[in-house]
């Protein structure tokens, strides 16, 4: 469900510990509710932690209602879900919407957290924290690359010998899709370590590992070899098609016509890493029906 908007009506009270008392927040969060301007009283923001008021109180809340994903992979601080291509990581803004945060807050409450992000179409294993603890821990790790994320990816053409890609990419001002990334001589520097797997007649099964973390990274990079990932809407095609499937006016056969797949062939697969003196090499085989779908078509 995402963002829903609660309506009660307050008289002569503090509009804080109001929120505590009808909403079940502890302080920390009705004072962050405050600070984001989800909290109004007769059409007014409230933007004092110490107003009183009387009227009609609204809340903007999240309220978990996602996909019912289950984690794959689970200890007492974290867990791992191996997330379906076209499935939200968070809800998009204030819309009504699910993502997998939803599932991870109806599971373990409003504590737990997702850790790090993957695009809405890229599958695979994505992390959630159960706890505040385990979030600064896992997000810090993430920060500080100290957790090893690979992925799989169709490309377009033969790809035979293995490369590091090092190219700067740097936000596009383009006003109409400023959702795609650019390479750039004044981006934020970017590698990328392509691995060829198995090279079949039209395509490429690779293997990236990530040593920056950039948006879009896998991506545009590839594109940039003249490799696209298959399936790609974004990069690999003309920028009239990018915007038309970015309004949402491309239908299924289009896309598949053009990108030669109805989704991104990009596949989060392994992430290794080390949690409170253990270490863990999760992987993920769920990418191998969307393969033969492809390649045998």
């Amino acid at each position: 469900m995402g963002f829903v908007v609660k309506e009660f009506d307050i008289k002569d009270e503090k509009v804080l510990d109001f929120l505590v008392k009808k909403l079940g927040f502890n302080v920390r969060e009705a004072k962050r509710a405050i600070d984001r301007g989800r909290v109004s009283v007769d059409g007014k923001k409230i933007t004092q932690k110490s107003a009183r008021a009387s009227g009609k109180l609204k809340c903007i809340v999240f309220e978990p209602n996602g996909y019912g994903l289950k984690p794959i992979f689970e200890t007492t601080h974290f867990a791992i879900f191996d997330k379906p291509s076209g499935v939200a990581i968070h809800p998009k803004k204030l819309a009504n919407t699910k993502s997998l945060l939803d599932d991870v807050r109806s599971l373990w409450g409003n504590d737990a957290n997702l850790v790090h992000r993957l695009d809405r179409e890229t599958s695979g294993l994505v992390m959630a924290s159960k706890n505040k603890f385990a979030e600064s821990v896992l997000k810090r790790a993430f920060q500080d690359k100290d957790i090893k994320k690979s992925y799989l990816a169709l490309v377009k053409g033969k790809l035979e010998k293995p490369l590091t890609i090092k190219k700067p990419i740097a936000v596009n001002k383009d006003e109409n899709i400023k959702v795609k990334v650019l390479i750039h001589p004044e981006g934020k520097e970017s590698i990328t370590i392509v691995k060829p797997i198995k090279v079949y007649d039209n395509y490429t099964l690779v293997e990236c590992d990530l040593l920056t973390g950039r948006q879009h990274q896998i991506r545009v990079h590839l594109y940039s070899i003249g490799h696209p990932i298959i399936g790609d809407p974004l990069y690999g095609v003309d920028n009239d098609f990018a915007d038309r499937y970015l309004n949402k006016l491309v239908s299924l056969e289009e896309r598949i016509e053009k990108t030669g797949a109805e989704r991104l062939m990009l596949h989060s697969y392994k992430l290794e890493f080390e949690f409170m003196n253990n270490k863990y090499v999760i992987k993920s085989h769920s990418f191998e029906e969307a393969l033969k779908k492809v390649i045998q078509s």
